[in-house]
């Protein structure tokens, strides 16, 4: 978001100058790509525009004015072509975030954009400069924080920066260790920023396993699976992990999951681990005659349910209704889970909440702080994988820039390439 307002700016004429507490920037980025750079989604602009929930109002206006297609046709100007997946996905060729982001950063340093890496912003002087700590070596590990606390040892020092207007892009506080610690919030609401609790998304849960299935099952993936919770039915794949459940099947029910879990202390998810079978055919399977057969090997042959799945049934159900054929029938389209809270939010792909929109202008200003804009994860929106965050971002960072560029206009303050003073 911040380096997408940065290439608007520049374009526009403005001096820019990037400051980033890590190392290098783009590290979030890059973590995004790990597994395969999903840039954003194919589908029809009407549904896609379905997928941010409750703030599709004030999102919805930000990717109007950066679409999908828009943010295609910005990478391929970056020399990258990209493709569209059977899910509808779209990846850059290579699947990679690193050369995009390469040539991205060539392109801004080359239009202008000076970077400054190892610069922590921690508020404003008593004149309204921005303050930031600056780390003057680079043997510093950068984990939980990027920099240590204020003032902590020689190698930190303080300097103000100037500037006629900020674009804050902070992130939310997902994978601290690259930067998105949310130290941000106590800064702005310290300045009367009415701010949302920051929250995980896109994450798992917690699940009190039998230690017998922890011991045996952790890390086992369960595939060609189905989660219900409420109305809401997908299908896809998930993991079990030593603390709970997770993975992509498990993220597109998240907001509604840890909505109900901080509502009634608990949330139920059913998994159908046969969902291409109807419930009569699994009846039909779980009554034949076994004969001599023991119960999982009944399971395994007339039905495939083995490992993890055949053991999922063991978790809810004990040796008695093991062998009540409805009730093992029913239990196979439908296993209950009781989820009992969400991961941290450390550990969260993303996260909800953040700087509310109430608080901003139709350009991303805050109302409070005039020059001050917000951009990305810190804004108080969520959506799940898939491409959707990215695209989001983009297009805040998008609109920051342009909001920027009109209120210098605005205030007759022409956009300058000469020496910032700090």
């Amino acid at each position: 978001a911040g380096l997408m307002a940065a290439e608007v700016l520049a374009r526009g004429g403005a001096r820019v100058e990037v400051f980033d507490a890590m190392p290098s920037v783009g590290r979030k980025f890059l973590m995004a790509g790990k597994g395969g750079m999903n840039i954003t989604h194919a589908e029809d602009f009407d549904i896609f525009l379905t997928r941010y929930g409750a703030r599709r109002e004030h999102i919805e206006p930000l990717l109007r004015a950066f679409p999908p297609d828009a943010l295609r046709a910005w990478i391929h100007d970056l020399g990258i072509n990209t493709f569209v997946g059977t899910s509808h996905r779209v990846f850059p060729d290579d699947m990679k975030a690193a050369p995009l982001l390469r040539a991205w950063l060539h392109r801004l340093r080359a239009s202008g954009v000076i970077f400054h890496a190892r610069h922590r912003w921690i508020g404003w002087n008593e004149s309204g400069a921005l303050h930031f700590e600056i780390m003057r070596t680079s043997g510093i590990n950068p984990h939980p924080n990027p920099l240590p606390p204020a003032g902590e040892g020689a190698n930190v020092k303080i300097i103000n920066v100037y500037a006629d207007a900020s674009v804050l892009a902070l992130g939310g506080a997902s994978w601290p260790q690259l930067g998105s610690d949310g130290a941000w919030v106590s800064l702005l609401a310290q300045r009367g920023i009415t701010i949302a609790p920051l929250r995980p998304s896109n994450c798992g849960f917690d699940i009190a396993w039998s230690p017998h299935f922890r011991q045996h099952f952790v890390g086992e993936p369960l595939k060609s699976v189905a989660a219900t919770f409420g109305d809401v039915r997908k299908q896809g794949e998930c993991l079990i992990s030593e603390h709970g459940i997770e993975g992509g099947l498990i993220y597109a029910l998240s907001a509604a999951l840890r909505d109900e879990i901080e509502l009634n202390g608990h949330a139920t998810l059913h998994l159908d681990l046969l969902p291409d079978w109807s419930i009569q055919r699994v009846q039909m399977e779980v009554a034949h005659p076994r004969g001599a057969r023991s119960l999982s090997s009944h399971l395994h042959s007339r039905l495939g349910l083995k490992g993890v799945k055949a053991n999922l049934l063991r978790e809810v159900l004990n040796a008695e209704q093991m062998h009540d054929t409805t009730l093992l029938a029913h239990t196979i389209k439908a296993l209950p889970l009781r989820l009992i809270s969400p991961r941290p939010l450390a550990e969260a792909i993303s996260s909800a909440g953040g700087v509310k929109f109430e608080m901003l202008d139709d350009n991303l200003m805050l109302q409070h702080l005039p020059g001050v804009f917000c951009a990305g994860e810190m804004l108080d929106w969520e959506a799940p994988t898939g491409g959707y965050l990215l695209s989001a971002c983009f297009a805040s960072g998008a609109a920051a820039g342009k909001g920027v560029l009109t209120w210098l206009e605005q205030n007759s303050i022409t956009p300058s390439r000469e020496e910032a003073h700090g």
